[in-house]
């Protein structure tokens, strides 16, 4: 990931440079290269830089140089770092990687307008790349932008469903909801790598399913992490998720195996009352009590071995799948 970033990171720099001033210092801040008002600040964190690397890793794959890749991983990061502004005016969430998130530190308006900067310039990126694989790139990543966005919107509804009963989410349509909201960018991440390298589209498509379920395990252990992460290291609240109500799978999980821990798990969630620290500890509790942190981390390892069987379909150079398997492994492993 970091031969990768060192890589992208100019071109990454120079696409930001293009955008208002303003708008520019709110990506910078995003992106964790600045505090806010462009101040330095050495404690911030740029992110893992998964998708930069898939991108990579993705021509590299096909036997392209790795640079060829270097526009598709200015776009998916920007695109990644425009969902990530609005998502978390969305869903309320006031930090992001142990800072506060754009929308507290400028306001919800003004982080609006960064994420709209942010999409246009990845777009243009794309299609300002010289070549004849470009408008194949675009059109790639504009797919991602449909399912992304559908995601969200399964998601924004999933809050007002029943935990239980009639209307209720299940894991399957949760399942579904993730592929579109996190799959749909590793996978085009993946993708466009192969796009911009000149692969053929047998090649494309099985990139975009390795990456697709590899966001689908990458789901499943951030929901693992929002509920018994150690927020020192994740930089969001504990039990951030429990107390807004938001459906995840180790709580889905939990409810669809029935059993004692699951029935009282589904009586608390029912009370209007809103979840305190002690009463969230509590439903946390039940959910790993019903088996719902090991139907996740199961959950991820199925997705992953998945994605790998993908990767070897794909027939990569050498050097280039061993790192992906790396990569895939580190998503599994992580602890933010």
């Amino acid at each position: 990931m970091e031969r990768c970033r060192t890589l992208v990171r100019p071109a990454l720099v120079e696409a930001v440079g293009l955008l208002h001033p303003w708008t520019g210092e709110m990506a910078a801040y995003a992106l964790g290269w600045t505090g806010p008002a462009g101040t330095p600040d050495p404690g911030a964190s740029e992110g893992k830089g998964v998708r930069q690397a898939l991108a990579v890793l993705g021509a590299e794959g096909v036997g392209a140089d790795g640079a060829d890749a270097v526009p598709g991983a200015v776009a998916v990061e920007l695109v990644h770092t425009f969902s990530l502004l609005h998502d978390d005016i969305m869903d309320g969430d006031a930090l992001r990687r142990q800072r506060p998130a754009v929308w507290k530190a400028y306001g919800t308006g003004p982080a609006v307008l960064a994420g709209d900067a942010l999409l246009a310039q990845a777009v243009t990126t794309l299609a300002e790349t010289p070549g004849r694989h470009s408008a194949a790139a675009v059109r790639c990543l504009c797919r991602t932008l449909n399912a992304l966005v559908a995601g969200q919107a399964q998601d924004l509804r999933f809050e007002d469903r029943p935990w239980h009963g009639p209307g209720a989410v299940g894991p399957e349509q949760y399942r579904s909801m993730a592929e579109h909201k996190t799959g749909a960018l590793l996978g085009c991440a993946l993708a466009l790598g192969a796009v911009l390298g000149g692969a053929l589209d047998h090649t494309v498509t099985t990139l975009d399913r390795a990456g697709r379920h590899l966001g689908l395990a990458f789901q499943a252990v951030d929901d693992v992490l929002g509920i018994w992460g150690d927020p020192a290291v994740t930089g969001k609240p504990v039990h951030a998720d429990l107390r807004r109500g938001k459906k995840t799978y180790p709580v889905l999980a939990a409810l669809a195996r029935g059993g004692r821990a699951a029935h009282e798990l589904a009586a608390v969630l029912d009370s209007p009352r809103p979840l305190d620290r002690e009463a969230a500890a509590h439903v946390a509790a039940l959910v790993e009590d019903a088996g719902g942190r090991a139907a996740a981390l199961d959950e991820a390892c199925r997705h992953l071995d998945t994605a790998r069987r993908a990767l070897r379909d794909a027939s990569l150079t050498p050097t280039a799948a061993r790192q992906l398997d790396g990569l895939f492994t580190y998503v599994l492993d992580r602890t933010r």
